[in-house]
């Protein structure tokens, strides 16, 4: 594992030497060639690595694949926006992600969980830096207020739950704690104790009503920013609440029934507020909050298919949504606007954003036999089972994320095209490369399901 993690590294030797001119073409190719070699090492080991302080397996596997083909396609949809800047600030933008994608990845992959929670907390820095500093919008540094005074709320329950475990326990290692014979916890109010050990993961992912950050974030960060909050930070919540399950005892549905309700509250009530959005990143900020929501219902109702279900969810997300931030930023950097009253009428103008809009439409509404969909169904099937009633509210989820999507390619494809935005520069080579490469995995996936789901 060091050796991938050396891989990563040696991209700060290509940002700090390379000369201006070729430095993001050679800092995009080193990425492309670490994430190749880092896939290559892992698919070795067959996920199955282990030793003192890593751990590559079936929950982190999928994780760290996804994250390290993201890296690459956010230095390429940087470039054209800080080619302005200063050289010390571009070699210091590719360091930041750098060092962004490195505590993503060890958070993945360290085996102790306390070393996952340092990183865990560690990956605040770099995103905090990247929208305050390269923000595009005035109110960035509020966001990243909003970010910071979230994560740490939920960061202080959390490690004073670890610590006491520790005491507890004298380990941290969940491999070794599933066959401790003293392993199970004695509890009074066992609600409460699951929602203080998860509440770091629930405002990461978030849960609705820990959301608020996540939409100002968006809005505010540039897009390698939105790419990598939309992609694997918020999967770090869902990754942690996975493996913390394997710490706590087994709770039943009825004892963390509040929190189910919000969830599926949230699902509906998010997707129903796209129907209502004019920022064109503020209703994909609001789309993610509904399917990381989902999640939550689906890790809460505890069972095998809904946590494979969980795990399809954030890989599809993960690509589906950084797809459409990208999609995004191309109607953004030509017209400098996200309202979507006035980047109507593009159809006419960038007919080939067009077809890469209904691609990722498709893959938004989750249309079989697409991995979005298997995601769906698992988690679907697993709330029929365990409640009728609770399975046709979230089944409303469908109708309304069907209506936000062609919301969407209706609002800023159709209509007349403002007088302003006639003459616009057509979709360049890199920028189909980057949708190329964010929908392939999801071909492969689909044609190949054991490239994530593997035994």
């Amino acid at each position: 594992m060091m050796m991938v993690m050396t891989a990563w590294l040696s991209t700060c030797i290509t940002a700090a030497f390379t000369p201006k001119k070729y430095l993001w073409s050679a800092a995009t190719l080193h990425s492309f060639l670490a994430t190749l070699f880092s896939l290559a090492w892992f698919y070795y080991h067959n996920f199955s690595f282990s030793d003192d302080f890593f751990t590559i397996d079936n929950i982190s596997g999928p994780l760290i694949m996804l994250t390290c083909w993201l890296f690459p396609l956010t230095m390429l949809a940087s470039q054209s926006k800080l080619n302005l800047e200063p050289v010390n600030r571009q070699r210091m933008y590719i360091a930041n992600g750098i060092f962004l994608q490195l505590t993503t990845l060890l958070a993945f992959s360290v085996s102790d969980m306390m070393l996952f929670f340092i990183f865990f907390e560690a990956s605040l820095i770099p995103t905090l830096i990247v929208i305050t500093r390269w923000g595009i919008q005035g109110r960035r540094l509020e966001a990243g207020m909003y970010l910071t005074f979230y994560t740490m709320s939920g960061a202080i329950p959390l490690i004073i739950c670890l610590l006491k475990l520790y005491v507890f326990q004298n380990i941290l290692l969940p491999s070794i704690m599933m066959f401790m014979p003293n392993s199970v916890i004695t509890i009074t109010f066992p609600g409460l104790f699951w929602a203080t050990y998860n509440m770091a993961f629930l405002v990461k992912m978030p849960l609705y009503c820990l959301h608020l950050w996540l939409p100002k974030a968006h809005v505010e960060a540039p897009i390698a920013g939105s790419m990598v909050l939309a992609g694997t930070l918020l999967k770090l919540g869902g990754y942690g609440m996975i493996r913390m399950s394997a710490f706590l005892p087994d709770s039943t549905t009825n004892e963390t029934m509040f929190f189910m309700m919000v969830a599926i509250f949230g699902i509906l009530s998010t997707s129903f507020m796209c129907l209502r959005q004019t920022d064109l990143k503020s209703l994909i900020a609001m789309s993610s909050i509904s399917h990381m929501n989902l999640v939550v219902a689906a890790i809460l109702v505890h069972t095998p298919w809904s946590y494979s279900g969980a795990m399809v969810i954030m890989i599809a997300h993960g690509l589906t949504s950084s797809a459409m931030f990208c999609l995004a930023n191309m109607s953004y950097e030509r017209t400098n606007t996200r309202a979507m009253i006035i980047l109507r009428g593009m159809i006419l103008i960038l007919p080939l954003a067009w077809s890469w809009w209904i691609v990722v439409a498709l893959y938004n509404i989750a249309m079989p036999p697409l991995i979005n969909f298997t995601g769906e169904f698992l988690i679907m099937t697993s709330l029929f089972n365990w409640s009728h009633f609770m399975f046709l509210l979230v089944m409303l989820n469908l109708i309304f994320t069907t209506a936000y999507t062609l919301y969407v390619l209706w609002a800023i494809q159709r209509g007349p095209v403002p007088q302003h935005i006639k003459s616009l520069q057509p979709i360049n080579t890199r920028e189909n490369i980057i949708m190329f490469l964010h929908i392939l995995p999801v071909i492969l996936i689909m044609f190949f399901p054991h490239l994530i789901m593997f035994s």
